[in-house]
């Protein structure tokens, strides 16, 4: 079980009040992170074939909307929403994004065209930049410190977990009411469960820092060391390996491997379940080694998992396959934000974020899209992922040219 410890402002003692709104901003992070990224975005690729047999449309077409929504929201928001954080604090947009999450899979439940289907995703985007990672990588780094690994980790424990239950409740949910249905119950509780902790939750007051942060004067001094833009790319990588083949399995193990829902289900939930020993590995790496190094550890786990999916012929290689790549998924999107604090500081993460953000959603966007357009062409995801594996090394070349900084246990 994970343990978290705080170190709150300069002081070295801690009131029991300060440790209870740091505990339950690390439970509000679960799971708001459960279900906007687990459920909301994570889950939705379990749809995407019933779409290409109900509608007719195409890998790229069910693909595409997740590309054109991040394309649009993360250049048109991202900087803005990290502003936001740093300006007012992270509660607010967390319930704008929770709402609009909620809205997005509502009304993904309700469309029949691809206009609509392409409109309900840009709210999905919406809530995943306002209430995602973001805002909650913000509030976490404001109330830890030296446990801030630990307390990431356990927080994004949360899409790990929701992404591991999301196809088994889908599969149940479809099995009763039918997949569009499904969509709108999912959306219905993602509001009921996530709105009122944001509500009860507190920020740490401005006039307080966490101890022993790097301070950075404004963002715009952080955009002339080299650092912040090996991280950009290095995320860029790592995220379109990772979304390219996420948001591609399903359609590859159901339409092209023949797999029954069930057996795609549980391939799905299989990866998203070793996401979760991921996470706390990685979180608990990163409190005692350079974060630099863990990070290359989790995109040369992303690199090693792809073409065992891919390719994999037995059941054995597909687990392992799914053991590989969901350790390096667990901590790909956490180890970015873990990063940048230990360079940059926290008085101005959340903007470097609102960029990261930006950057990550371009990736996140074109990779599913294009590796759907190549399949499309080729026939098969062969060439596809040596693609993928390719990008994901390119992270890790990023990652070494990080500052290392061994982190105090």
């Amino acid at each position: 079980m994970c343990t978290l410890s705080t170190r709150l402002g300069p002081s070295p003692t801690e009131s029991p009040a300060s440790q209870h709104q740091a505990y339950l901003a690390a439970i509000t992070a679960f799971v708001v992170l459960f279900w906007i990224v687990g459920v909301s975005v994570w889950g939705l690729p379990f749809y995407y074939d019933f779409m290409v047999q109900q509608f007719g449309w195409t890998r790229a077409q069910v693909t595409s909307g997740n590309a054109l929504s991040k394309l649009v929201v993360g250049p048109m928001f991202g900087f803005l929403a990290g502003w936001v954080v740093d300006r007012f604090g992270p509660r607010r947009l967390m319930m704008v994004g929770i709402l609009m999450a909620g809205a997005a899979l509502v009304g993904l439940g309700w469309t029949s065209s691809l206009g609509m289907f392409y409109f309900f995703y840009l709210f999905n985007a919406l809530g995943y930049v306002c209430g995602g990672p973001l805002p909650n990588q913000v509030l976490l780094t404001q109330w830890f410190d030296r446990s801030r690994g630990k307390a990431m980790g356990f927080a994004y424990l949360g899409i790990g977990i929701g992404g591991a239950t999301v196809p088994w409740i889908s599969h149940t949910l479809v099995q009763h009411f039918g997949w569009q249905t499904s969509l709108r119950i999912l959306g219905l509780l993602t509001v009921i469960a996530s709105f009122p902790l944001v509500l009860l939750v507190k920020e740490l007051p401005k006039t307080r820092t966490t101890a022993g942060s790097v301070t950075f004067p404004s963002a715009k001094t952080a955009f002339k060391e080299a650092s912040i833009y090996l991280l950009i790319f290095g995320s860029m990588c790592s995220i379109a390996a990772v979304s390219g083949t996420q948001q591609n399995l399903k359609l590859f193990l159901s339409l092209d491997r023949h797999f029954t829902q069930r057996d795609a289900a549980s391939v799905l939930s299989l990866v998203l379940t070793f996401s979760i020993a991921g996470r706390l590995l990685m979180g608990w790496l990163a409190d005692r080694f350079s974060t630099k190094y863990v990070m290359l550890l989790t995109y040369l786990l992303v690199a090693a998992g792809i073409p065992l999916l891919f390719l994999g012929t037995t059941r054995p290689i597909l687990w392992a396959a799914a053991a590989i790549f969901g350790i390096g998924l667990g901590g790909d999107y956490m180890i970015v934000p873990l990063m940048t604090a230990e360079i940059f500081g926290i008085e101005v993460l959340g903007r470097l974020l609102g960029v990261i953000v930006i950057a990550g959603g371009i990736a996140d966007a074109t990779a599913p899209w294009l590796i759907g357009r190549l399949r499309d062409a080729t026939g098969s995801y062969y060439e596809s992922c040596f693609v993928l594996v390719g990008i994901a090394l390119l992270g890790g070349l990023a990652a070494l040219g990080l500052p290392g900084r061994r982190k105090s246990a």
